[in-house]
């Protein structure tokens, strides 16, 4: 092979003309040869040593003909012992060994570029690639795959749903101890994880998701856990990429890893949308939902935070913890299957089962559980920040009171699409609640509510209240709260929220000369459509116990 005078930057694999470049980081006093193979081959057909001498700071590097090494597969051998380069970009799996692959095929994104919609117009989707699509039940071709992702676009265009949060998608290790489901720990950060493509090609599927949804108003947001001894250069540097090479649009990093502060300052990510999980409105808002006292002024705040200005989505159910039915279901965790012996997940869930622990046939336990989730999923989609649903959710998926699925790469974790038909009013009611998130401007604003009258029409922007108007229940007992929002358009909307188990009245806030009280929804009811029903007093309601209810002003 022609060797030929590289470059140092940037690291891993490039290409510039018909030259491929091979740069790495090796210590001084080191030896270092670039091992070059054929697909199936065991033993190297070339090895290049790159030499300290010709090194510039700890970093070697050498340029080869494209036409001699495209579709090869590499290594470094560093003082004798095998290294995958840190930085590659595609990876073959072998049964005693990992090589990195050079794929150089160029990919039409036929103009695709990141979509950049506002967060306030944005309802997220955390899904898992492989547990999303892989039951059978799914009913697509290419189960467990980006491939299947694509093919469930219609349904996640029809639930309302802009935006997809996918759990770990790169090239995350194997554990011995467990199968590694959520793709946690060590990883080869810039590579795609092999076993999601249907095809041989995961880089290629994975962009053919990208652009689909995009081509859908879909964005495609990744969680990126990188363990701490990533370093924050590698880091910031993976974020770039996938934003160069896969039009990624956002990603979700643990703070206390990532370099959060020079990320956010990047030209490259300026766009980009970077956000972190965080349980603090989970917490608040499940502990109101099962009437815990001392919870209506976390509620108060929560509701009114945007995503925008904290940097993170609201979300009552998350990968780690119970699923929307099982938060109604059982108080306690079952995770006896991941061979713990039911010492992990989380202990403080905040959930009640309504009565009886798991399964019952019980009618009043499964009528009240059904109302707690419609409850819980108002409170996600109608408070200001961006909402995400865990997938399934929509449907009552459950994992059988497991909150750890981390290992479960089974019928546990994946979903059931057979609960859709079951659970097709619940569908409904959840497709409703999108609906009327964005018919309705006092609903997902773009800028802070501040409790004042912005427009100089005798009401705030938001207000709260109790039992009666312009009153704040600030006992430690209340688990009832009135929220007023008015908006500059003049949309007005009063959402009262009883969490108590007896009915409550609220007096309902004056309006505008010529404008009265209806109720557009009430969480009492399995409803799937907007009421619109006048009000006969325009001054009180009633709310029936464990109820949320809303009204619009016109």
């Amino acid at each position: 092979m022609k060797r030929m005078t590289g470059y140092p930057l940037p690291l891993g694999i490039s290409v510039k003309d018909d030259v491929i470049n091979f740069s790495v980081a090796v210590e001084s006093g080191k030896t270092c040869f670039l091992c070059l193979y054929h697909e199936n081959s065991d033993a190297p057909l070339e090895k290049i040593e790159l030499t300290e001498e010709h090194a510039m700071g700890e970093v070697r590097y050498v340029a080869l003909s494209q036409s001699d090494v495209d579709h090869m597969e590499y290594n470094y051998e560093i003082n004798g012992e095998f290294i995958l380069d840190p930085y590659v970009k595609s990876v073959a799996e072998h049964e005693n060994i990992t090589r990195g692959k050079v794929l150089l095929g160029e990919y039409d994104w036929e103009e695709d570029m990141p979509l950049g919609i506002p967060y306030h117009d944005i309802v997220a989707y955390n899904l898992h690639v492989r547990g999303f699509t892989m039951h059978k039940s799914s009913k697509v071709t290419n189960r467990g795959t980006f491939a299947g992702v694509i093919e469930k676009i219609p349904y996640l265009k029809d639930l309302g749903i802009n935006q997809i949060q996918c759990m770990p998608i790169y090239a995350f290790e194997e554990t011995s101890h467990y199968k590694n489901y959520w793709g946690y720990g060590d990883a080869h950060c810039f590579a795609i994880k092999n076993a999601y493509a249907a095809d041989v090609d995961a880089e290629v599927e994975l962009k053919d998701m990208v652009k689909a949804c995009h081509k859908n108003g879909i964005e495609v947001v990744l969680y990126l856990p990188f363990t701490d001894k990533v370093s924050k250069q590698l880091i910031e540097e993976c974020l770039r990429y996938y934003v160069m090479e896969y039009h990624i649009d956002g990603f979700v990093l643990n703070p206390y890893n990532a370099p959060m502060s020079s990320i956010l300052s990047d030209p490259i990510l300026k766009k980009t949308k970077i956000l972190e999980y965080k349980d603090d409105f989970q917490n608040n808002m499940r502990s109101f939902l099962i009437g815990n006292e001392g919870t209506v002024q976390g509620v108060m705040w929560w509701v009114k935070q945007i995503t925008k200005d904290i940097g993170c989505c609201n979300y009552i159910t998350n990968h780690t913890g119970f699923t929307l039915n099982d938060l109604v279901s059982y108080n306690e965790k079952h995770n006896e299957a991941n061979g713990e012996n039911n010492f992990d997940g989380p202990d403080a869930n905040f959930s009640w089962n309504c009565g009886v622990e798991g399964p019952t046939r019980k009618k009043s336990i499964l009528e009240l559980r059904k109302k707690q989730m419609r409850n819980a999923m108002f409170l996600l989609i109608m408070s200001q920040g961006t909402p995400c649903i865990l997938a399934g959710d929509e449907f009552a998926n459950t994992q059988n009171g497991n909150n750890n699925v981390y290992c479960q790469d089974n019928e546990t974790s994946w979903l059931d699409w057979k609960k859709l038909e079951k659970e097709e009013q619940f569908y409904q009611y959840v497709k409703l609640l999108i609906a009327l998130r964005r018919k309705y401007s006092v609903i997902g604003i773009d800028k802070p509510l501040l409790g004042v009258d912005k427009t100089s029409c005798g009401v705030p922007d938001v207000s709260f209240h109790g039992g009666n108007a312009w009153q704040i229940p600030n006992q430690m007992s209340s688990k009832h709260l009135g929220v007023y929002y008015h908006h500059a358009d003049g949309t007005d909307c009063f959402i009262a929220y009883n969490m108590h188990d007896k009915e409550l009245s609220f007096a309902l806030p004056g309006l505008r000369k010529g404008k009265k009280w209806y109720r557009i929804l009430s969480t009492a009811d399995a409803q799937t459509v907007e009421s619109e029903i006048l009000m006969d007093n325009q001054k009180e309601t009633v709310v029936l116990e464990r109820t949320i209810e809303m009204f619009i002003g016109k």
